[in-house]
Formats: C-alpha cells, structure tokens, sequence
C-alpha cells in the first residue's frame, strides 16, 4: 500500500470506535440508555451515589426479595393488573404505559386525584389502571387503537367521564394524555394495522428492538434528553412497556424476549427516593433543599437528568452485587424496579413517608 492510499479496514475501526458512520444492520438492537446512564453519572456534579450503601442495599434487597418470593408472577398478583395471556392484555399494557406519566399532586391524600373501582380508592399510577378497567366494564373501548382516532367517540369529555375523580381534583395532563392516544392510533393504524400485537411481532422477540421501534416511530416514547452536550436516552415508558409484556405472559408468548436483560430501571421519581432512602444516592444541598421545599423541577434540567441517569446506573451497580452475592439469583433490572416502587408504595399506605420527599417534575415522560 502506497502512503496515498486509503486503508478502508483501519478507518471502518475508527469509525466504530467512534460511534460515527452506519450502523452495523447485523448488530443485535442496543438501546443506548445504559450507556448514557453511565455516561450522565460519571459527569454529575449534583447526584452522588455511595458505593458502600450500594452494597448493604444489595443485603437487603436480595433477603426481602428472596423472603417475598419475588418473582415475574407478582406483577399479575396485583388485583387490578390483567390476568388473561391474549390481545387483549397486549392492547390494555400498551394503554397503560402510554398514559403512565405524572401521577403526584400537590394536594393531600384526600383531596388528589384518586378513582374508585371494586369497593377501593386508587391513587397514582394504580388510579390509571384502575380507570381503564372500569371503562372497560362500562363498555368503552378505551384500549383500541380504533377508539383513539375516532374524534367523534373519543372526546375531551369522553376522556373525563374515564378518569372521573371521586375528588375535585382531576387527573393532570389530561389534554396531553388525549394527543398520546390521537398521535399513538394514527401512527398504529398507518404502520401496524391498527394492532399492537403487530408492533410486538415487528421487534421480533428483541425487547432492545421494541424499545427502539417505539422511540423511533412514536414521538410520545421518545424519551430523550441533553446532558453536557450529548444526547442521552431515558426511554421510560417504552421500556416498562416491554417489562410489563415480560412481567405479564412470564417470558412466553407476546412476552417472550431474546435480551429482556438489555432493559434497565425505568427512571421516574419513586425509585430514586428509595434510593436516597437506602443511602444509595445523594444530592447536593441546593438540590436537596428545592425537593425538600416540594418546588418543581423543569423537564429536561441538568439537576433532574442527573437524577435519573444516576438511578439507572444505581439500579445496575445493585444487581451487579447481588448477582456477587448469589450468582444463581433470578434478579434483572426490571425486579429490581418492580421492587423498589413497591415498596416505596407500602411505605406510603402504611403512612411512613420516606426520609425525602420524590422530586417533582411534570411531564409525559414519567
């Protein structure tokens, strides 16, 4: 080779090393949103985690879940989760998590939002779910893609008598929630004939893929962010949506994944109050005392990206030393999520507020 000439292989090295240059279409479908978390923890000056917590945490966490018999099967234990292994729990799941996004109030427990459905009041992401199943039972069909573009049918009004409060105060984001459904149905009927399940087939058994395919297609699931001039990925929803197919049909069926194992803790605001319950996580005073103060933290601010680029990567460093502890533990990312807000959930019914308050940020992210 002559010093004019151009070595193809080594510049193909460099450009892979680099990131730039086409994607390798054999390469199995990454998501990226590990290694941004990663990227956001190593470059936060706000959020600190502690490594020795992390481990003590690790004690606990892998004696409680081991206790509880923790497992896949918890998420249909919950009453008001789906039973059946059909379509249908395909297109309710996918429902859901379109619509999972900013629950907290600002009003006492009595006063926020909450829904009654089978004799009990439901609040938070519970009072979602809970709205679904009664419009269900009420015959409307709130989980089709159909339903959703139809502007006639499916109203601003119509979407209030859904998720009618039994307090005066309503259910936030409620016009955001409406274009979800509008955006989501258009793009469904256009790309995938109206049916989730096509979506779910379309990934073909990659749960990285999926994710992918949801934040490429669906603006709504578009998860993203900037951080120290770098795009980084959250893909909150698009991820527990994947999880909540994987949690609901076992790994089998419309929840059989090839790399369920790709899929991280989905970054809202209950697990990284856990987290800093445990000692796992910290903040900066100035950040502390604004979520102290119950003041709000705007999308996409470097105080609220370091919060949840930190709780991703605490969630990996935890199972990390679980996996230590006992390499033959059935534990992922997603149990450890499911877990986590579970028991930030108890704590809460049972009227033990945790050490901090959860940050406060509205959005249609989480």
């Amino acid at each position: 080779m002559s010093d004019d000439e151009v070595d193809h292989e080594l510049l193909d090295l460099l450009r892979k090393s680099l990131g730039i240059g086409p994607a390798d279409p054999t390469a199995p479908p990454e998501t990226k949103v590990l290694e941004n978390a990663e990227y956001i923890y190593h470059n936060s000056i706000d959020v600190a985690l502690d490594m020795r917590h992390s481990k003590l945490a690790a004690i606990e966490i892998l004696e409680q879940m081991k206790e509880r018999g923790y497992s896949t099967k918890t998420w249909s234990e919950h009453d008001i989760h789906p039973k059946a292994r059909d379509a249908s729990t395909v297109n309710f799941i996918f429902t859901m998590d379109l619509l999972n996004f900013s629950f907290w109030s600002e009003k006492s427990e009595d006063e926020k939002f909450a829904i009654s459905y089978m004799e009990k009041r439901w609040t938070g992401y519970c009072s979602l779910v809970a709205a679904l199943r009664r419009a269900i039972d009420e015959e409307i069909p709130i989980t089709s893609p159909s339903f959703w573009v139809d502007e006639e049918a499916c109203t601003e009004e119509k979407l209030r008598k859904i998720f009618r409060s039994e307090t005066d105060e309503e259910m936030p984001m409620l016009q955001e929630r409406l274009q979800c459904l509008r955006e989501a149905g258009q793009i469904l009927e256009e790309e995938f004939d109206s049916e989730v399940t096509v979506l779910v087939e379309d990934a073909k058994g990659s749960a990285a893929g999926l994710v992918n395919l949801l934040a490429e297609r669906f603006p709504c699931f578009r998860d993203e962010s900037k951080f120290e001039g770098k795009k980084v990925r959250f893909l909150k929803r698009a991820q527990i949506f994947v999880a909540d197919l994987w949690a609901a049909f076992e790994g089998e069926s419309y929840g059989s994944f090839n790399d369920i194992d790709k899929i991280t803790m989905f970054a809202d605001y209950r697990v990284p109050q856990m987290l800093h319950s445990l000692g796992v996580m910290s903040y900066c005073p100035p950040l502390e005392g604004r979520i102290r103060r119950l003041q709000p933290i705007e999308s996409g601010h470097s105080w609220e990206i370091q919060i949840r680029g930190s709780s991703i990567w605490a969630i990996e460093l935890l199972r990390r030393e679980i996996m230590k502890l006992d390499p033959d533990a059935k534990v992922n990312a997603i149990l450890l999520d499911f877990f986590l807000y579970d028991l930030a959930k108890e704590k809460q019914l049972d009227g033990n507020e945790e050490a901090i308050p959860h940050h406060r940020t509205r959005s249609i992210w989480y």
